[in-house]
């Protein structure tokens, strides 16, 4: 696959399949697309570019004079591909001036029937349409890894959202309890930007032994690959989905840590499902002797959808 600016083909002829992302810059939007792209050109000849979600008013001029500047420049798509709320307009101007397959990566704001595919976790509970392909929690970059130890271990605590409160004291006993079990192993701990500051003084101040601490802020942009990459256990705070499905699909056994429930939905769902899959393993369930199991096999929905997308739509 190559780069957002890859050099151009000559006038007239396509080198493999060419791929338009809409980015509206948000990083958890982003590592779902990403994740898509790079499971398409796993299997394909790929030709990738990024162009960043318009404002409303400008593709609803578009749409209407079947005009894409955005795109002027580039071979004509044949996936266009986004996620967010914020790119949908700007798909469906993209395929209006340029054609192509529009691929949505979550339940949209506008009708589904309104785009070619629509790739939604089976918690959001979607219509049953042909074009909605039901995934298995949200789409990801991470991949299974060979070179995961039984010796390291990952520890990452989000924060409180729509759908789930805070328990920083809670929280900080159960991190404490697992390290404390595990004491041969290495654990690398880390938060995220809705980690409420407290929290993170807290454990930063913890001294909790075989364990280190480093904040999201402190983090290169390949430190959690490379964490998923070693770490065969993973711990994820319950209110972290899209952790809890990058860790299962990067192959390691995965905990959820309990967080108060603010109110139940697609993330409860979510972590249900999971659950009852025996993907998953709730601390509560842990310290009363369940066993923690890596995924068999390793969760890899973006590869699944992009298989199907190319079966489908480019046989």
């Amino acid at each position: 696959m190559t780069g957002t600016t890859p050099a151009l083909p000559e006038a007239g002829v396509k080198r493999g399949l060419v791929v338009w992302r809409i980015t509206d810059g948000r990083a958890g939007h982003d590592t779902q697309s990403r994740g898509l792209l790079q499971a398409l050109a796993s299997l394909r000849d790929c030709n990738c570019f990024d162009i960043r979600a318009q404002p409303f008013n400008e593709t609803l001029l578009q749409l209407m004079t079947r005009r894409f500047a955005a795109g002027a420049a580039l071979p004509d798509p044949d996936f266009i591909v986004g996620a967010g709320h914020g790119t949908h307009m700007t798909l469906l101007a993209a395929r209006r001036a340029r054609g192509g397959l529009t691929v949505v990566l979550m339940k949209p704001s506008l009708p589904t029937g309104l785009f070619d595919y629509c790739l939604i976790p089976a918690h959001d509970q979607p219509p049953p349409r042909p074009n909605i392909l039901l995934t298995r929690g949200v789409l990801n970059c991470a991949t299974p890894s060979r070179q995961q130890s039984p010796g390291q271990g990952l520890i990452l605590i989000g924060g409180p959202s729509r759908h789930h409160g805070w328990d920083a004291p809670g929280l900080l006993h159960q991190v404490r309890e697992i390290c404390n079990a595990g004491p041969d192993r290495h654990w690398s701990i880390s938060d995220s930007p809705r980690t409420p500051p407290a929290t993170r003084t807290a454990i930063m101040g913890a001294s909790i032994t075989g364990a280190q601490f480093t904040p999201h802020g402190s983090t290169t942009p390949d430190w959690l690959a490379r964490q998923l990459s070693r770490a065969s256990t993973v711990w994820v705070s319950e209110d972290s989905i899209s952790m809890v499905c990058e860790a299962l699909s990067a192959g390691a056994a995965v905990g959820v840590l309990s967080v108060p429930v603010k109110r139940r939905g697609r993330v409860t769902r979510a972590l249900e499902d999971l659950t009852e899959a025996g993907l998953i393993t709730r601390f509560s369930d842990w310290r009363t002797g369940a066993a923690m199991r890596p995924p068999q096999p390793p969760l890899q929905e973006a590869t699944r959808c992009a298989r199907i997308l190319l079966e489908q739509a480019l046989p």
